[in-house]
């Protein structure tokens, strides 16, 4: 029988139905687990379900029972799969669960930023409506999607996703090649020009060393003072403070994040320290968390638990 132990259970809302594997096992689980606490847990577990909980290669040694990583996620930075492939100790993740919820919850932002939405209910609550005394008001742009340009780094399957539906609702679209190749392939436009040419750019690439800190100083100063950026994807993609201060110098009009570098984010983050910006809109890490999406990833992670059981594992990093 397998011993299987979910780390965090929590990061699925209770109101979503895991399914119950179709093999014999015990089932253990954790709202949330701490650092101390993860080698007890896991002693005798012969599959371990993450979705956030760090499993490092230290960890991973004293746990010898251990036949699976189940992934309750996309992203797999959480674990040492170097030290896992080099073990033979599978690992596998979910993916193509959340091709609504996250550009939904994009063109969502992108029009939020776009009309000033955040700014306007802010001077309403500050009273600039009774100090003009007429009908309505102007105290900032407002810009139409139809027609803006939208920049998409990272074209797997959510950079796809969100392209068809910004083209759905009348944006242009260019694709954008990876930042340190030099010559752009055929349908992709260059890391530079696509920085002085998007309206919108919006981040749907993997966090590693080569894209850390990949929109910093140097890229916010080369973006349109009038360009919005957007991250779902990873907090480490941007740096934050960087990022503070072109929205505060207006070298860009705003900004959309659901992704910190450091999660739950504290008030020692710049973006929570200025969360008060009216250009500035913040999510918890939620853009993948439609009801839909949430049961697609249940669904496909007690999935990947009985194909590696039948030795035919899925979704393998």
């Amino acid at each position: 029988m397998e011993k299987i132990v979910f780390l965090d259970s929590a990061t699925i809302p209770s109101h979503i139905c895991i399914p119950s594997p179709s093999f014999p096992h015990q089932w253990e689980s954790f709202e949330e687990t701490s650092s101390d606490d993860v080698l007890n847990r896991l002693k005798d577990a012969t599959i371990a379900i993450t979705n956030k909980v760090i499993l490092n290669a230290e960890l991973l040694a004293q746990l010898p029972s251990l036949k699976l990583i189940a992934i309750a996620a996309t992203g797999y930075n959480n674990v040492d799969t170097d030290w896992c492939k080099a073990n033979n100790l599978p690992v596998c993740n979910i993916r193509g669960y959340a091709t609504r919820s996250v550009p939904e919850h994009v063109i969502a932002l992108a029009f939020a930023l776009r009309r000033n939405l955040n700014a306007y209910h802010r001077d309403i609550e500050l009273g600039v409506w009774k100090e003009k005394n007429q009908f309505c008001f102007f105290t900032h742009p407002i810009g139409d999607i139809t027609g803006a340009t939208l920049g998409v780094i990272g074209s797997g399957s959510l950079g796809q996703a969100v392209a068809i539906l910004a083209k759905a609702v009348g944006m242009n679209v260019i694709r954008v090649e990876r930042k340190d190749v030099t010559s752009a392939r055929e349908g992709y436009v260059s890391f530079e020009e696509a920085l002085m040419q998007a309206d919108i750019l919006t981040l749907h690439c993997p966090l590693s060393d080569a894209t850390r800190n990949l929109i910093g100083e140097k890229e916010f100063a080369k973006m349109k003072p009038t360009s919005i950026l957007i991250n779902t994807g990873r907090g480490g993609l941007v740096d934050e403070t960087a990022l503070v201060e072109a929205l505060k110098k207006g070298e860009i009009a705003g900004a959309g994040v659901d992704v910190f570098t450091e999660e739950p984010a504290t008030n020692s983050n710049p973006l929570l320290a200025h969360s008060g910006l009216p250009n500035l809109i913040l999510t918890p890490h939620v853009a993948w968390g439609s009801d839909s999406s949430l049961q697609t990833l249940a669904n496909q992670l007690t999935d990947n638990l009985n194909a590696f059981i039948k030795g035919h594992p899925n979704n393998l990093v």
